[in-house]
């Protein structure tokens, strides 16, 4: 009986000819590869998909530098955040990036740059309050700007937003002053008399 390797064709699995060849056609792209790139892309885009709508929803979005900072300082900036309804989200600038195109907030693409975090809060004050409050515990944490709505805020902007009354004190001091004029109302907390219709709107819910 004459073998393979008799005639110089040598054993199927030895062969150096076959290797190649059958290395060859392992390396070429197939399922698994694609499948990888895939299941990248779902969750890139997953993420720009909930990036998009904290952008969409939030009262207000502080960006920050955070370089230098521990795990447990962000553990400490999560849970202050947490107390007043609002998150902390890190994310690659090049994903935010994408997100933010046709949104209001769209301004803060220019922020990303470096080791940023997004701090943000369906309140419109809640997250400037927190964040003005921690930069200045922790000199690592370095507030770079952000977005009330279509309003740019550079980091003067989002400490002055940092100084204005939380939806809650804000109702508070209406209630405490329910039986004044409007025009009263609205000397006394600095607000346009025409936003007094909303505020009070959101009174009654909370009541019901």
């Amino acid at each position: 009986m004459t073998l393979p390797g008799d005639l110089g064709l040598g054993h199927p699995e030895t062969d150096p000819k076959t290797r190649a060849r059958r290395s060859a056609r392992d390396n070429e792209p197939g399922e698994t590869p694609n499948l990888e790139k895939t299941v990248d892309r779902a969750k890139k885009e997953k993420v720009v998909e909930e990036l998009g709508q904290i952008f969409e929803s939030s009262g207000v979005v502080v960006v920050a530098h955070y370089e230098g900072m521990t795990v447990a300082q962000m553990q400490d900036l999560r849970a202050e955040m947490r107390s007043v309804g609002g998150s902390v989200r890190v994310a690659k600038n090049k994903l935010a990036k994408i997100a933010l195109q046709g949104q209001p907030g769209e301004s803060m693409g220019a922020l990303l740059k470096g080791m940023t975090v997004f701090a943000y809060s369906e309140d419109p004050v809640a997250a400037a309050k927190v964040t003005d409050a921690y930069a200045k515990k922790n000199d690592k944490f370095v507030i770079l700007g952000g977005a009330m709505g279509n309003a740019a805020l550079d980091p003067a902007g989002v400490k002055a937003v940092a100084s204005m009354p939380s939806r809650e004190e804000l109702i508070a001091q209406i209630v405490s002053m329910i039986g004044s004029p409007a025009a009263s109302l609205a000397s006394a907390i600095g607000a346009p008399a025409a936003n007094i219709a909303g505020i009070l709107k959101a009174i009654e819910e909370k009541a019901a």
